[in-house]
């Protein structure tokens, strides 16, 4: 059994009662679990010695609007090779909630890392905050604030990090539109920034499809 197959184990073990599943993948393990159950999960694993997981790595949203859905929409381009347009639709639609916090752990003693992920309604994304945890949450669950419009409840200063004070919206949602909702210049005769509806004109991307390629003709 490998460290991390072990680990899952405990895991398992001491949470099986707040976890919903955890789910073991590509060398890593994420924990999936309610949102009424991540405090006493978080303070667990960064508490007992069984796990350590002391440092707060991250904090990040997701949003899962329209997940597993073909990027291009097109009959005319291949999904592979140099004529790659398409990414391949797995029929696989998420059908779950649409936003997930998702934090990633480090234990430093035991050289061992792990993922939560709480999963959250696309009308109230409310989630409790990690901060009197893991101090490290204070800025990153700004950030997924600010970004994704998740609330975390209990948050010392839950305001936006790294778009303006006014900003209308959240530009990391998957329906935010990708040339913004206003622009921004400075006006010489009122000596200050002045906000303005966008004017760049909005279009639809087509996917580059690659037919010949002379670098990569095989001599007869």
């Amino acid at each position: 059994m490998t460290d991390i197959e072990e680990l899952n184990a405990k895991i398992n073990t001491r949470f099986s009662d707040l976890i919903e599943r955890s789910v073991l993948a590509y060398g890593e393990l994420t924990l999936i679990l309610h949102a009424e159950h991540l405090l006493e999960v978080a303070k667990s694993l960064r508490d007992e010695p069984a796990f350590d997981f002391k440092l707060l790595v991250d904090v990040c949203g997701v949003d899962y609007l329209d997940y597993g859905i073909s990027e291009w929409e097109t009959e005319t381009a291949s999904g592979t090779g140099f004529e790659r347009g398409v990414i391949e639709n797995t029929g696989q639609k998420h059908t779950g909630k649409r936003f997930a916090s998702v934090y990633h752990l480090l234990s430093l003693r035991l050289n061992q890392r792990i993922r939560l992920k709480v999963f959250l309604d696309e009308h109230a994304p409310l989630v409790p905050s990690v901060v009197d945890i893991w101090p490290a949450a204070n800025w990153f669950e700004r950030e997924a604030f600010d970004l994704f419009g998740i609330i975390y409840e209990g948050h010392p200063d839950l305001r936006r990090i790294l778009t303006d004070y006014g900003f209308v919206g959240h530009p990391f949602r998957k329906d935010f539109p990708l040339i913004g909702q206003v622009e921004a210049r400075y006006d010489a005769k009122e000596r200050r920034v002045v906000y303005e509806p966008v004017s760049i004109q909005a279009r639809v991307l087509e996917p580059k499809v690659i037919r010949t390629d002379p670098r990569y003709e095989v001599g007869e």
